[in-house]
Protein backbone atom coordinates (compact mmCIF):
# COMPACT_ATOMS: atom_id res chain seq x y z
CA UNK A 1 0.00 0.00 0.00
CA UNK A 2 1.33 3.36 -1.02
CA UNK A 3 2.24 6.02 1.48
CA UNK A 4 0.80 9.49 1.09
CA UNK A 5 2.84 12.35 2.55
CA UNK A 6 -0.07 14.83 2.68
CA UNK A 7 -0.77 16.05 6.22
CA UNK A 8 -3.68 14.98 8.36
CA UNK A 9 -5.76 17.89 9.59
CA UNK A 10 -7.57 18.12 12.88
CA UNK A 11 -7.76 19.45 16.40
CA UNK A 12 -5.06 18.47 18.90
CA UNK A 13 -3.47 15.81 16.67
CA UNK A 14 -0.73 13.51 17.84
CA UNK A 15 1.75 11.82 15.51
CA UNK A 16 -0.55 8.80 14.97
CA UNK A 17 -3.65 10.84 13.97
CA UNK A 18 -5.42 10.75 17.33
CA UNK A 19 -7.33 13.99 17.91
CA UNK A 20 -9.05 15.95 20.65
CA UNK A 21 -12.30 14.12 19.86
CA UNK A 22 -11.00 10.53 19.59
CA UNK A 23 -7.76 9.83 21.40
CA UNK A 24 -7.89 6.22 22.50
CA UNK A 25 -5.02 3.84 21.82
CA UNK A 26 -6.76 2.40 18.72
CA UNK A 27 -7.95 5.73 17.25
CA UNK A 28 -5.24 5.67 14.60
CA UNK A 29 -6.95 6.25 11.28
CA UNK A 30 -7.65 9.34 9.21
CA UNK A 31 -10.26 9.70 6.50
CA UNK A 32 -9.83 11.60 3.24
CA UNK A 33 -13.00 13.54 2.50
CA UNK A 34 -14.22 13.63 -1.11
CA UNK A 35 -15.37 17.25 -0.82
CA UNK A 36 -11.85 18.61 -0.38
CA UNK A 37 -9.45 15.70 -0.88
CA UNK A 38 -7.93 16.35 2.54
CA UNK A 39 -7.34 13.88 5.34
CA UNK A 40 -8.95 14.64 8.69
CA UNK A 41 -8.67 12.66 11.91
CA UNK A 42 -12.48 12.53 12.23
CA UNK A 43 -15.74 14.12 11.10
CA UNK A 44 -15.64 16.50 14.07
CA UNK A 45 -12.18 17.72 13.06
CA UNK A 46 -13.50 18.35 9.54
CA UNK A 47 -16.40 20.37 10.98
CA UNK A 48 -14.00 22.40 13.14
CA UNK A 49 -11.31 23.06 10.51
CA UNK A 50 -12.91 22.99 7.06
CA UNK A 51 -14.78 25.93 5.54
CA UNK A 52 -17.43 23.73 3.93
CA UNK A 53 -19.87 20.93 4.70
CA UNK A 54 -18.51 17.39 4.70
CA UNK A 55 -19.43 15.07 1.85
CA UNK A 56 -19.51 11.27 2.03
CA UNK A 57 -17.91 8.79 -0.34
CA UNK A 58 -20.51 7.26 -2.69
CA UNK A 59 -21.03 3.50 -2.72
CA UNK A 60 -19.40 3.23 -6.16
CA UNK A 61 -16.13 4.72 -4.81
CA UNK A 62 -15.10 1.72 -2.70
CA UNK A 63 -11.83 1.44 -4.70
CA UNK A 64 -10.71 4.95 -3.67
CA UNK A 65 -7.75 5.15 -1.31
CA UNK A 66 -9.36 7.22 1.42
CA UNK A 67 -8.31 5.78 4.79
CA UNK A 68 -4.84 6.18 6.24
CA UNK A 69 -3.29 4.22 9.07
CA UNK A 70 -1.78 6.57 11.63
CA UNK A 71 0.90 4.06 12.58
CA UNK A 72 2.45 3.16 9.22
CA UNK A 73 0.77 5.72 6.93
CA UNK A 74 -0.53 3.00 4.60
CA UNK A 75 -3.36 4.33 2.50
CA UNK A 76 -6.25 1.86 2.25
CA UNK A 77 -9.10 1.68 -0.19
CA UNK A 78 -12.50 2.13 1.38
CA UNK A 79 -13.31 -1.51 0.59
CA UNK A 80 -10.08 -2.73 2.22
CA UNK A 81 -10.74 -0.62 5.31
CA UNK A 82 -14.33 -1.82 5.68
CA UNK A 83 -13.18 -5.44 5.34
CA UNK A 84 -9.97 -5.27 7.42
CA UNK A 85 -11.38 -6.63 10.68
CA UNK A 86 -10.27 -3.58 12.70
CA UNK A 87 -6.54 -3.98 12.00
CA UNK A 88 -4.25 -2.41 9.43
CA UNK A 89 -3.49 -4.92 6.67
CA UNK A 90 -0.03 -3.35 6.24
CA UNK A 91 1.27 -3.17 9.83
CA UNK A 92 -1.41 -4.96 11.91
CA UNK A 93 -2.07 -1.86 14.07
CA UNK A 94 -5.36 -2.28 15.91
CA UNK A 95 -8.15 0.06 14.76
CA UNK A 96 -10.99 1.09 17.04
CA UNK A 97 -14.01 -1.14 16.29
CA UNK A 98 -16.22 1.68 17.59
CA UNK A 99 -15.39 3.66 14.44
CA UNK A 100 -17.94 1.46 12.67
CA UNK A 101 -20.61 3.47 14.50
CA UNK A 102 -19.55 6.49 12.43
CA UNK A 103 -19.08 4.89 9.00
CA UNK A 104 -22.36 6.46 7.83
CA UNK A 105 -20.72 9.88 8.29
CA UNK A 106 -17.99 9.02 5.79
CA UNK A 107 -19.39 6.40 3.43
CA UNK A 108 -22.77 6.32 1.70
CA UNK A 109 -24.54 3.00 2.09
CA UNK A 110 -23.17 2.36 5.57
CA UNK A 111 -26.03 1.98 8.01
CA UNK A 112 -28.50 2.55 5.16
CA UNK A 113 -29.42 -1.07 4.39
CA UNK A 114 -26.52 -1.61 1.97
CA UNK A 115 -23.68 -4.05 2.36
CA UNK A 116 -20.03 -3.33 1.65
Amino acid sequence: MAKDPSPVRGVGLDDETRCAHYDGPRDVIAIRFPCCGAYYACFECHAARADHEAERWPVDARDERAVRCGRCEAELTIAAYLACGHACPACDAAFNPGCANHHHRYFEGEGEGFST
